[in-house]
């Protein structure tokens, strides 16, 4: 095992599963050292993950700012700002900020998007299947996992279809290790996301429509609003993305699976999400956490002030919680009687994510449609173990899907 982890090493971005493994047979929470300097304590068994996502001693809000950028330069004041969402909250904040923005996402509100994803879906698809019939290569990253959730969650909360691009490049950003980016790069895009969301909210004020980011400028103040809008957005379409573009690569490396999903119908479809969330989750990591107390958690006692990981990744493939954790088995989801324990993929406890519905809706309606053009012959155009993977240890899919 590597005696520094470094996130944003490719090779470790494309397949961390191996290190988590070993990590794991050292005990189900193991510090490390990582290569900004620091050290972290990472938690990969199941039930180690599941009790510190639900235990209020690991608090969300963030250990003392770490070194970059500057804690005196603007990048890192907008970035303060957008760190205020609810996700870096604990109760009673998270509670509040969190009800602001359930309704959105209640069951009736969601389900009545089916039209409109469909709508969206089918666009993507039979452009894709244009491309693919005029002998070119489509990349499915950028021209379906992308674009289907941007889009959804873009109209959800009122964000102009123009920006939606240039939107996609400052996340990311933000969401990857510095030394994984050119220097500045980061920096830069902090600071374009604070006065790009400072500047959309002034326009909400002004001309309030019917979306949510001008539904919830009543009930926050100016700080609260810009860091929601980031979160939203952020989380809105990232983790849908991932989804997509996995459950798509998955199904295209493993040719029984995609005939079987084929044929399968809706059920089938669905246990290929239940399966892509545990076998390669969206989300590889919780967001950090700190000990608010000496902990004991996983026969391992963690001090007080520690950065805790919970990397949910690593849990899904605990093999004392799921039989043959390293294979891509959606029938898993569909056999009778005893259940598999309920997978990580978006989290647990009181920061699961409010969007697992309309994330769980788009790959519903999406995937099948796209796997019903393609016609069989269509496949990867490079290998599977050659294609970049985003770094770091908190979201997790493939940035590039080529096929032809």
């Amino acid at each position: 095992m590597p005696a520094v982890l470094d996130p944003a090493d490719p090779a470790f971005a494309r397949d961390p599963y191996p290190y988590y493994a070993r990590l794991r047979t050292k005990g189900a929470v193991t510090r490390v050292a990582l290569a900004n300097g620091t050290h972290a304590w990472l938690v990969t068994g199941y039930e180690a993950a599941r009790a510190a996502l639900a235990d209020p001693r690991f608090s969300n809000v963030p250990l003392p700012a770490s070194g970059r950028p500057r804690p005196d330069s603007p990048a890192r004041r907008a970035q303060a700002c957008l760190a205020r969402h609810m996700l870096n909250q604990d109760a009673p904040d998270h509670r509040r900020l969190r009800r602001l923005v359930t309704g959105a996402f209640a069951p009736r509100r969601v389900d009545a998007l089916r039209p409109r994803i469909e709508e969206l879906a089918d666009g993507l698809v039979a452009r894709v299947t244009r491309q693919l019939a005029d002998g070119k290569t489509a990349d499915l990253v950028d021209a379906f996992a992308f674009p289907l959730p941007v889009l959804v969650i873009a109209d959800l909360l009122g964000v102009p279809e123009a920006d939606r691009t240039q939107l996609r490049e400052w996340t990311y950003r933000v969401g990857s290790p510095a030394d994984a980016l050119p220097p500045g790069a980061v920096e830069e895009a902090w600071r374009e996301l604070y006065a790009y969301f400072t500047e959309l909210i002034a326009a909400k004020r002004r001309r309030p429509g019917d979306d949510l980011f001008s539904a919830l400028v009543p009930g926050l103040d100016e700080g609260e609003l810009v860091a929601m809008a980031f979160l939203l957005l952020f989380a809105g379409y990232e983790t849908t993305m991932n989804l997509l573009a996995s459950a798509t690569l998955l199904l295209l490396t493993h040719p029984g699976q995609r005939a079987a999903a084929r044929d399968g119908g809706p059920r089938y479809w669905a246990a290929v999400t239940e399966e892509t969330l545990r076998f390669d989750s969206p989300l590889e990591g919780a967001t950090w956490r700190r000990t608010t107390q000496q902990v004991e958690l996983g026969g391992t006692v963690l001090p007080e002030e520690a950065a805790v990981l919970v990397v949910l990744a690593a849990a899904n493939r605990d093999p004392e919680r799921f039989a043959e954790p390293d294979s891509f088995r959606p029938a898993r989801y569909l056999a009778e009687g005893r259940r598999p324990a309920p997978h990580l993929g978006f989290g647990h406890g009181p920061h699961i994510c409010p969007g697992a519905r309309l994330a769980r809706l788009e790959a519903a309606v999406a995937l099948p449609r796209l796997f019903a053009a393609l016609p069989d012959e269509v496949g990867l155009a490079a290998s599977a173990d050659s294609l970049p993977y985003r770094p770091g240890l908190l979201v997790r899919g493939p940035r590039h899907l080529p096929v032809r």
